[in-house]
């Protein structure tokens, strides 16, 4: 397989990359995102949880609404509070650890601008009288030994706008898409690059709109890292009964994953079990598209649609992975899995429940 992203679709991954969007304010990226979904869609709005809510319909529909989302937060951090030498203490907004970004130059998103800083551990040439230090190498680093250089004092912190729950998210200069052989790499490839694959999905379901049994709902979330909050929010108020979680999917000898472009399909996560009828549908259409899955049990993982079944707001459930190493690190994606995964989506979201 050879089918690597055509120019445009490239620009924009690297676009959708470079757009700020932590978890809580994904305004930026719904403002970059819009305007390609509405080239696509019959319909486009942002609902009141702030989800770039979109929709496809059948021309006779004659069975329920399907959804499938992805996210569009970020890992990131928050303030903590302002240090009297103006340094900022922080924490992780989203499940990452430090050692996802290293010491590296960030934006500090205040009120009214941003600024910039650099997330610090401190000189690396210590010893264990430092205490800091020795906390570093017994335990690794940890939020609490990190700290955000600000050039500023707390008094110019405080005029520009910075303040305990200011946003911190790894600086546009970090933000860079690179190939390493047939591999892309970048930060938060989770969950941009599954938009784009989801995407690329709905313009093949439009192209075969005759076809249709069922009106599509794509859905780009918010607070996917901290709470499933827009998810949860699309789940309750959107119709139909199944959802189709689109993520990245862990690369792991425990879970028997490669990194190559067949999709992970995830019987199951931390967050509970997956529809096994959804799952056939799904396993269904990879087989119609000629594409292998890697059947996996992704234990200590979850995505907006474990999170929305697990609270009882769909009843029917699935995630399709796009195998990730790195996973909210410096992410690494196949170049032809994202049209492996969107050809098995929209296989799946076009024939329904016919394949059983």
């Amino acid at each position: 397989m050879n089918a690597a992203l055509s120019k445009d679709d490239r620009q924009l991954l690297l676009d959708l990359v470079k757009t700020r969007g932590p978890s809580g304010d994904e305004r930026d990226v719904t403002l970059r995102f819009r305007p390609e979904l509405e080239r696509v869609m019959d319909e486009v709005w942002v609902d009141p949880a702030g989800n770039l809510v979109s929709v496809l319909k059948a021309e006779n529909p004659s069975e329920e609404p399907v959804i499938a989302i992805s996210h569009m937060d970020e890992i990131a951090m928050i303030v903590k509070r302002i240090e009297p030498d103006g340094t900022l203490r922080i924490t992780n907004l989203g499940g990452d650890l430090p050692i996802s970004f290293g010491q590296c130059a960030v934006d500090i998103l205040a009120d009214g601008e941003c600024l910039q800083g650099v997330l610090s551990l401190g000189s690396l040439h210590r010893t264990n009288h430092s205490a800091d230090m020795a906390d570093i190498r017994r335990d690794g680093a940890q939020w609490d030994n990190c700290y955000i250089i600000t050039g500023m004092s707390r008094e110019e912190l405080a005029e520009s706008g910075v303040h305990a729950g200011t946003r911190v998210v790894l600086s546009v200069v970090e933000r860079e898409l690179i190939e390493v052989g047939e591999l892309l790499g970048a930060h938060f490839m989770d969950d941009r690059a599954l938009m784009l694959a989801g995407l690329m999905a709905m313009r093949s379901i439009r192209d075969r709109r005759a076809e249709m049994t069922r009106d599509v709902y794509y859905v780009c979330s918010t607070k996917e890292e901290v709470t499933n909050g827009g998810a949860k929010y699309a789940a309750r108020t959107l119709p139909g009964h199944q959802m189709i979680a689109l993520e990245v999917g862990p690369v792991a000898p425990e879970y028997d994953t490669v990194l190559d472009a067949r999709p992970i399909l995830s019987f199951g996560d931390q967050k509970g079990l997956y529809s096994p009828k959804l799952i056939d549908d799904i396993r269904d259409a990879a087989e119609c598209e000629n594409i292998g899955l890697q059947l996996a049990l992704l234990e200590f993982f979850a995505s907006d649609a474990s999170a929305a079944i697990s609270d009882g707001l769909k009843p029917q459930a699935a995630v399709i992975c796009m195998p990730t190493q790195n996973t909210h690190g410096f992410e690494l994606v196949h170049r032809d899995g994202f049209d492996a995964f969107a050809k098995v989506l929209a296989q799946t979201l076009v024939a329904g429940h016919r394949n059983g």
